[in-house]
């Protein structure tokens, strides 16, 4: 198979998403090899977990910078050392600079949990419960400038059930999560999702069995 990407996972929290790209990346057929664990915050639960797993990992304090264009450079810097490729946010709660995102253009992709373009920002499953839809979910897509905004690459949808709160939608649309960001990243990293005129292009064929197109119900 071709080269693996060297590709670098931010988090600020958890990282539960990055657990299960980690975990997908250790399959020998996994066109991304995870070569950077980076967090902005010290406490971040993920960081713990990534260095237990004997992951490459830096911390870059944002509250150490004056300036966001001052952190994006020291960030800059460890994925350089790394010679990291691609980039995946998992729960990275800062916005980037739009220097920063065009540098990284179509190389870094996020997971939003919600059916992007619907309920954009914070607490989007009490948005999606207050908006009464009958349908959730989460979206991986190329970042762009603007906040949960750019080419959208894979979804999976999740039924609001009528009994529903913020909390146990959130467990369901998290388990989707876990789900379709290994295999979006499956498809950037080996070249297989492309941007054509801002919308996502897939090469590889498309079934109903397709872990990124099946509900996860």
């Amino acid at each position: 198979m071709n080269k693996k990407k060297r590709t670098a996972i931010l988090i600020s929290g958890r990282g539960s998403n990055m657990r299960s790209l980690v975990e997908a990346a250790r399959a020998p057929d996994y066109p991304a090899e995870i070569v950077l664990v980076a967090s902005n915050r010290p406490e971040a639960e993920g960081v713990a977990w990534a260095v237990e797993q004997g992951l490459p990992t830096v911390v870059v304090d944002h509250k150490n910078f004056a300036a966001r264009a001052d952190f994006e450079r020291t960030l800059q810097s460890a994925l350089d050392t790394y010679g990291v490729e691609l980039i995946a946010l998992a729960g990275f709660m800062r916005l980037m600079t739009p220097d920063f995102v065009e540098h990284w253009r179509d190389r870094m992709i996020n997971i939003h949990p919600s059916l992007l373009p619907s309920f954009k920002g914070l607490h989007t499953h009490e948005q999606a419960i207050a908006a009464g839809v009958k349908i959730a979910g989460c979206t991986v897509h190329f970042v762009r400038a603007e906040m949960d905004a750019g080419p959208i690459i894979a979804q999976a949808a999740v039924p609001v059930l009528s009994g529903d709160t913020a909390e146990t939608l959130a467990v369901r649309i998290l388990k989707a999560e876990h789900r379709v960001y290994p295999a979006a990243l499956r498809l950037v990293a080996a070249g297989e999702a492309r941007c054509d005129r801002e919308k996502v292009v897939i090469s590889s064929d498309v079934s109903e069995t397709n872990p990124l197109y099946s509900p996860a119900i």
